[in-house]
């Protein structure tokens, strides 16, 4: 089965599947390795890995060759951000396009205006309904691959208010969107509140530091949550590992103090699946 229909089935199946974030290829093949059943391409991430904020700078392009080679590199399904789709429903059209190309299972669409912020960010600012509508139309007619899932975001929230958010949300969903994901609920009353205010599955973002309070998988399932995604996890505890392994470093000179902590080469290996490569290699050039 391909992680198309992987991740259709399991939207399908009672639930709530957790997908951590990935701020680059690598961490998304840690996920797999991890055992998770999916993965979410944070565009937040990989923009701050990419050394930006997260307020829109990197292109429709460099999004999507990110993509590609995590795509290619996994197997499990890969849900991604489109941010706004880089334009307006024109745009979308382009995007859908190349997003689709890459084999991606899902990817969420938004309806602030563009460049776009953080969805946890101050100062947002949003396009008429009847625009984003029109966004949400024009990815369900380009899709060509009913399997790959749209998945609609609001960050109406912040802006308009919760009841704002919720109409917003199953017009999009009314428009042809397979998940509707409302954008940084503040209260765990506000959290409970939106998958029973919306007609199709709804998508958690969870994370520390953020508006939206941090619960446990089992309350998030238990409130009607289908799937949850986890952006900035893997990051923040790379950061916090790397200035620590530096810290070290820039003290000692070496880092022999911290090494008990540090992955091993063999893990390194096994993180890039190095076997897979090295059975081709034997396969293929083992007679040249």
């Amino acid at each position: 089965m391909n992680p198309r229909k992987q991740l259709k089935q399991l939207m399908a199946a009672p639930g709530y599947v957790i997908a951590p974030g990935a701020y680059d290829t690598l961490t998304a093949r840690l996920v797999q390795v991890a055992g998770f059943d999916a993965v979410y391409l944070t565009g937040g991430g990989y923009s701050r890995a990419s050394g930006y904020p997260d307020i829109g700078l990197l292109t429709m392009t460099e999004i999507v060759q990110w993509i590609a080679r995590t795509v290619d590199t996994v197997d499990i399904p890969v849900i991604a951000d489109m941010d706004t789709g880089y334009g307006n429903a024109v745009n979308v059209v382009r995007s859908v396009r190349e997003y689709e190309k890459t084999g991606v299972a899902a990817f969420h669409l938004e309806d602030q205006v563009s460049p776009k912020k953080c969805g946890h960010y101050e100062g947002k600012a949003l396009v008429s309904m009847a625009e984003m509508v029109g966004k949400i139309r024009a990815a369900v007619d380009t899709r060509r691959d009913a399997d790959m899932l749209i998945i609609a975001r609001t960050d109406a929230r912040a802006v308009e208010g919760l009841q704002a958010a919720l109409d917003r949300m199953n017009a999009y969903l009314e428009a042809g969107a397979d998940l509707g994901f409302v954008e940084a609920p503040q209260s765990v009353a506000e959290l409970a509140a939106i998958p029973k205010g919306i007609g199709k599955p709804a998508v958690a973002n969870i994370f520390e530091d953020g508006k939206t309070p941090p619960l446990p998988a089992k309350d998030l399932q238990a409130m009607g949550y289908r799937l949850g995604i986890y952006p900035s996890q893997t990051h923040r505890a790379a950061i916090f590992a790397a200035q620590e392994v530096l810290s070290v470093l820039k003290r000692d000179g070496d880092t022999a103090a911290i090494e008990h902590r540090l992955a091993s080469f063999n893990d390194r290996e096994v993180a890039v699946n190095t076997q897979h490569w090295r059975a081709i290699e034997d396969k293929y050039l083992k007679n040249v």
